[in-house]
C-alpha cells in the first residue's frame, strides 16, 4: 500500500526544467510520506513525471516503484496503490502467453498484462487500486480506479501549461504551486449542505477532481477521455433463497481470503457485531490451518462503562460481545480506549488525514484507533460496507425514510442551517443544491424493466447507498488508517459482492423480517448464534457531557476571534443560543452518529482547514 503522484504533458519536456521537476515529484511525496512510509520513488522523462511513497506489504524487496517495463518496441511506467486479489490467476494467464517477471509483485502483474492485453486489461483484475500507467509509445497516460472506489485519485489541470497533477490526496495536488486551495459556492455547497459526503468526482477545491470509481482517465494529444470500465447492472434474481444463501457465503468467505494474502502479519477489527465477527472468523479458521493465531482488536471511549446509555440506534455495548468473540475465536485481542480530550485534539489531524472537513469525531477517534494499531500490524482486515450492501442501516426499513425525496441519512436540512447567517444560506441556496445533487444522482439508477415500484425503490436506495453514504465511509476507513501507515481492507466491497446483492431481492436480504437476514444465514456455523443475530450497534462514541462542553469551549474561541475564517458564515445570536443547549438540537443531521457535538467539531473542522490550507473563497 502506498500514495501515488506524478503529472503529464504531451506537450512538454520536463527535463528541459528537471531540478524544478523532480523537486515538484519530490514535493509531492513528501506531503503524502504518512500513507508510504518505507519507500519512496521518482521517475522523470520527457512528458512523464511519477512518484510513489510505499508502506511495504507484499514483496518487500523488489516492490519498488515507480516500475519500468519493456515489450518489443513499447516501454510503459506505473505507479501503483493497492493490493490486487488475483494476482497469481492473471500471472498463470499471462504467463501462458510467454511473459515473464523479475519480481513477485502485484506491481509488475498489472504492468505486464497493460502491455499484453492493452488498456481493457483492468477487466480482468478483482481488488482495491488507484494506479497511473505512463505510456510513452501512445504518449498517454491512464489513470485507473478500483470499482467501488475503496482507493483515492485525485486530479486537476494546471491552467497555464495544460499540464495533468494526479495524486492520491488532494495534499499531493496543492503541492503544485499552479493548483490553488480555493473553493467557489459548490465546494462551500459540498462542505455544508453535503459533507462529510462528497459529490463523486467532485474535489470541493476549484479544479479539482476525483476519478470516480470503477473509471478510466486517459490523457493524451487526442484529449481526455472519462469513461467506466465497470459498472452495476440491473438484472432478474434466478436464484432460489437456499441457493442465495450459498452463493453469498462463498463469496464473503473468498473475499476474506483473498484479502488475507501479505506478506506481514494480518489482523482484524473485531466489534462484536456481524459484520467484523464474521470476518474475524473466517481469518482464524484460515490462520488456524497454518498454526498461527490471530490478533484482533476492538475500540471505546473511557468512561463508557459508567456512563453508557441504551437507545433505538445503541442498543447495547461491544465489550461483553467483543469477549465471547475472542473466547470464541481464540485471538490475542487487544482493547484499545480513546478519551475524549484525545477525540477533540485529533480533530486537527483528521482534517490533515483528508485534506477536508470530515466525519469530525467520528472520524477523529478512528485515527486515533487506527494509530494504535499501526504499531503492531500494518493490515487491518474490517467489516466495513456490510450493512450498505446488505440493507443494514434504518433507511432501508423506516417509512418516512423509504418514502424520502431526498438523501435518506440527511432527510431535514433544518438541522444543519442551525448556526449559519441567514446571508450565508441565502448564498448556498442549500435547499436546491441538495434536490439538484440527489435527482442527478437518481437519474443514474440502473433500473429493471418490470419491476413494481417498493422494489424500485428499494433499488434506487441501495444504488444511493453504494454512491454516497459507502463511498463517504469507505474514504473514512482509507484516510484514518493510511494516515498512520496502516492498510486497512474491506472484504465486504467486493464487486463481486456487490454485483450480486445489488440484484438479489429485498425478501431475501431481509426473510422474515429480520435486518441482514441473508448475511446472517450465509454465516451459519462461523459464529454463535449471540453473536450472529445480536441487533446492529454502530460504531462507539462517547457518553461524556465534559466531551460536548470541551467543543463549546472552542467554538466560543472561535467566536471571540475576528480573524477566523469560518466566522462569516455563522450567525453569532443563533450559535450562541445553540451553545447553551446543544442537547435541544439532538436530531442527528448525517446518518445515525452525528448530532449536536458533531456539528460542533464540525465547525471546529471548517475554522482549522480554511486556517491550516489557507482556503480563500471565490465567487
Amino acid at each position: 500500500m502506498c500514495a501515488i503522484s506524478g503529472f503529464f504533458n504531451p506537450d512538454k519536456d520536463f527535463t528541459e526544467e528537471r531540478d524544478a521537476s523532480m523537486r515538484l515529484l519530490e514535493n509531492m511525496n513528501r506531503a503524502q510520506k504518512r500513507r508510504g512510509p518505507d519507500d519512496e520513488g521518482t521517475f522523470l522523462s520527457p512528458h512523464f513525471g511519477l512518484a510513489q511513497v510505499r508502506l511495504s506489504i507484499v514483496d518487500l524487496v523488489t516492490g519498488h516503484q515507480p516500475m519500468i517495463r519493456r515489450a518489443g518496441e513499447q516501454t510503459a511506467g506505473i505507479v501503483y496503490n493497492g493490493e490486487l486479489y488475483n494476482t497469481q490467476e492473471l500471472k498463470q494467464e499471462l504467463a501462458a502467453e510467454g511473459v515473464s517477471f523479475e519480481t513477485s509483485s502485484d506491481t509488475e502483474v498489472l504492468l505486464m498484462a497493460y502491455l499484453t492485453w492493452g488498456p481493457d486489461f483492468i477487466k480482468k483484475t478483482n481488488g482495491i487500486f488507484a494506479m497511473a500507467i505512463m505510456d510513452t509509445a501512445g504518449k498517454r497516460l491512464l489513470l485507473y480506479r478500483d470499482r467501488l472506489g475503496v482507493k483515492p485519485l485525485f486530479y486537476a489541470f494546471c491552467e497555464q501549461t495544460g499540464t495533468l497533477v494526479f495524486g492520491s490526496e488532494i495534499k499531493a495536488l496543492l503541492a503544485c504551486p499552479q493548483i490553488r486551495p480555493e473553493v467557489g459556492r459548490e465546494g462551500l455547497n459540498e462542505i455544508f449542505s453535503i459533507g462529510p459526503a462528497r459529490t463523486g468526482g467532485c474535489g470541493v477545491f476549484l479544479g479539482v477532481r476525483e476519478v470516480l470509481p470503477g473509471h478510466m482517465l486517459c490523457v493524451s494529444p487526442s484529449g481526455v477521455r472519462h469513461e467506466p470500465y465497470w459498472k452495476l447492472e440491473s438484472r432478474p434474481h434466478t436464484d432460489t433463497f437456499e441457493q442465495t444463501v450459498e452463493k453469498t457465503g462463498f463469496l464473503i468467505r473468498d473475499a476474506v481470503r483473498r484479502q488475507m494474502v501479505s506478506d506481514v502479519p494480518v489482523c482484524t477489527f473485531l466489534s462484536g457485531g456481524v459484520d467484523s465477527s464474521l470476518v474475524s472468523s473466517i481469518c482464524a479458521e484460515e490462520l488456524k490451518k497454518k498454526n498461527k493465531q490471530l490478533h484482533t482488536y476492538s475500540f471505546d471511549f473511557a468512561g463508557n462503562a459508567e456512563n453508557f446509555k441504551a437507545s433505538a440506534f445503541q442498543p447495547s455495548q461491544d465489550r461483553p460481545f467483543v469477549e465471547q468473540m475472542v473466547e470464541y475465536l481464540h485471538s490475542d485481542h487487544t482493547f484499545l480506549e480513546c478519551s475524549t480530550r484525545r477525540q477533540a485534539e485529533l480533530l486537527a489531524e483528521s482534517v490533515k488525514a483528508h485534506d477536508l472537513p470530515a466525519m469530525a469525531d467520528v472520524d477523529s477517534s478512528l485515527l486515533y484507533f487506527c494509530s494504535q494499531v499501526a504499531f503492531r500490524h500494518k493490515v487491518a482486515l474490517t467489516g466495513e460496507c456490510a450493512d450498505e450492501i446488505f440493507g443494514g442501516y434504518p433507511w432501508f426499513h423506516k417509512k418516512e425514510c423509504f418514502e424520502a425525496h431526498t438523501f435518506p441519512w440527511t432527510m431535514d436540512l433544518e438541522a444543519r442551517k442551525v448556526l449559519l447567517s441567514e446571508d450565508f444560506l441565502e448564498y448556498l441556496n442549500m435547499d436546491e443544491y441538495v434536490k439538484q445533487t440527489y435527482e442527478t444522482s437518481l437519474a443514474m439508477v440502473p433500473r429493471l424493466s418490470g419491476e413494481n415500484p417498493e422494489e424500485a425503490r428499494r433499488r434506487e436506495i441501495s444504488w444511493l447507498n453504494l454512491r454516497w453514504f459507502m463511498q463517504t465511509l469507505l474514504n473514512r476507513m482509507d484516510r484514518t488508517s493510511m494516515y498512520s501507515g496502516l492498510e486497512a481492507r474491506v472484504p465486504f466491497a467486493d464487486h463481486r459482492i456487490a454485483e450480486y446483492l445489488f440484484n438479489t431481492p429485498w425478501d431475501m436480504k431481509a426473510r422474515g423480517g429480520v435486518v441482514k437476514a441473508l448475511l446472517r444465514e450465509a454465516g451459519r456455523g462461523l459464529l454463535p448464534d449471540e453473536i450472529l443475530f445480536r441487533r446492529k450497534s454502530p460504531y462507539p462514541k462517547t457518553y461524556d457531557r465534559n466531551y460536548e462542553a470541551m467543543l463549546a469551549g472552542r467554538v466560543r474561541e472561535i467566536l471571540d476571534d475576528s480573524s477566523s475564517p469560518v466566522l462569516p458564515f455563522l450567525d453569532r445570536k443563533k450559535t450562541e443560543r445553540f451553545l447553551q443547549s446543544p442537547s435541544d438540537y439532538g436530531k442527528p443531521w448525517y446518518g445515525q452518529l452525528m448530532a449536536a457535538p458533531q456539528m460542533m467539531a464540525y465547525i471546529i473542522q471548517i475554522d482549522f482547514w480554511m486556517r491550516h490550507y489557507h482556503v480563500s473563497v471565490v465567487s
